[in-house]
């Protein structure tokens, strides 16, 4: 992996400091990490769930929020808002300068602003959250021997972590103007709640009204013996594995690399666009509704993300024959239980093409085809259905005479 140093304009125009952590490869995905309350980017489960989530393809920007770290702007203006605010403005700096985020990822208070933020990120299709409280109200306990000069004065200097911050009572105002249980209750996208069962700053009982507001999908994992700051590496290592495995399916997905679907493209298209984020990796859009990678193994130069053009074609020409196999089988009252079709592709000597002219070329596409059927199907049965296979609308499409136009795009639309 690799560690880039990098800035952008924060909500209230503040320069904030950021770190990416890239991926040796091109990203399976990007993430944004929200440190937490006072903390910094470069804080523990910040710096070792990151780099480790980048050892495993997910690209991570963690940036300090405004005031604090190496970031512009007077912490003693900040607030809940604000930090919501400064992580959509890092969302729309990932979008544009990396590629838009589909993981949010927060810790402690970071987490509560995460879950507010997810739903105004259009692009974040899953959140995690790493010991956060399930009231923005929580973090007070920090300083609750200070809470009263600071309604009584309007501002007070308390001490966090061994060092001095201004609190304003339009800090303490904010907090009680959000509601990250409602927040949790409304979120329309997939959540991962991880907590330790001996968290002593943020007990496990707020993971627990967290977990039961959300709706699902949701999960919960179980940091163990872990701190609240994760200070221990293996904890840290081991979250982030889980956070990379169950974000996966949510995650791996074109529409969050790139934009798959053409939005000039007509619904009933096959839309192929380069995500570029890998030398050949595209992503596929069908009719706007299916989302596909297709890719080249690493041999010939690709990331291996996704099945090669042939390999798609072969997908298509199986696919066809059990769909077909399964409605002849059904007319016919064939017990088949499941049909099960296998094809290889590769390219042979010209001689094995019965059919093919002298003048054609000297090696010819091979699709070699394996059918299995499950179920009580007799001999008679089992052979009709092998003439049938040949009569799937893919294979004839291969054997019939195919006709390619090719056009620019643009002409296409006007036409």
């Amino acid at each position: 992996m690799v560690a880039e140093k990098t800035e952008f304009a924060g909500a209230s125009g503040d320069r904030l400091a950021a770190r990416v952590d890239r991926p040796a490869g091109a990203p399976r995905a990007w993430a944004l990490f929200a440190h937490c309350f006072s903390c910094s980017k470069d804080v523990f489960a910040a710096s070792r769930i990151s780099g480790r989530l980048a050892e495993l393809g997910i690209g991570v920007l963690r940036f300090d929020f405004t005031g604090l770290g190496a970031s512009e702007g007077d912490f003693a203006n900040t607030n809940f808002s604000s930090n919501v605010d400064d992580l959509i403005q890092a969302a729309s700096h990932m979008k544009t300068a990396l590629g838009p985020p589909s993981l949010i990822v927060g810790h402690s208070l970071g987490g509560a602003a995460a879950i507010l933020a997810a739903e105004k990120i259009a692009d974040v299709r899953a959140v995690v959250t790493l010991a956060a409280p399930a009231s923005a109200e929580h973090v007070t306990h920090n300083f609750l021997s200070d809470v009263p000069k600071i309604e009584r004065d309007g501002a007070a200097e308390v001490t966090l972590a061994g060092r001095r911050f201004t609190i304003k009572k339009q800090f303490l105002d904010d907090l009680a103007g959000h509601s990250v249980i409602a927040a949790a209750r409304q979120l329309k996208k997939p959540i991962l709640i991880a907590h330790s069962p001996v968290d002593e700053l943020v007990s496990i009982d707020n993971a627990t009204e967290l977990f039961v507001a959300a709706k699902h999908p949701k999960s919960f994992l179980s940091l163990d013996n872990a701190d609240h700051l994760l200070t221990n590496r293996n904890n840290a290592s081991y979250a982030a594995d889980v956070i990379a495995a169950w974000a996966g399916r949510f995650i791996d997905q074109p529409a969050a690399r790139a934009d798959a679907s053409a939005p000039d493209a007509d619904t009933d298209d096959v839309v192929v666009r380069e995500t570029r984020q890998g030398k050949y990796e595209n992503a596929v859009s069908v009719r706007g509704l299916h989302h596909l990678i297709a890719d080249e193994p690493e041999k010939f130069g690709g990331d291996d993300r996704g099945p090669t053009p042939y390999e798609y074609l072969s997908a298509a020409l199986a696919a066809c024959t059990s769909i077909t196999l399964r409605m002849y089988a059904d007319r016919k009252g064939i017990k088949a239980d499941r049909i099960t079709v296998g094809v290889d592709h590769k390219k042979d000597h010209a001689p094995d093409c019965e059919t093919c002219d002298e003048k054609e070329a000297s090696r010819v596409d091979i699709f070699t085809r394996r059918i299995k059927i499950d179920g009580d199907v007799d001999s008679e049965d089992r052979e009709k259905l092998l003439e049938i296979a040949d009569k799937c609308p893919v294979h004839r499409t291969l054997h019939a005479p195919v006709v390619v136009r090719t056009e620019m795009w643009r002409e296409r639309r006007q036409s």
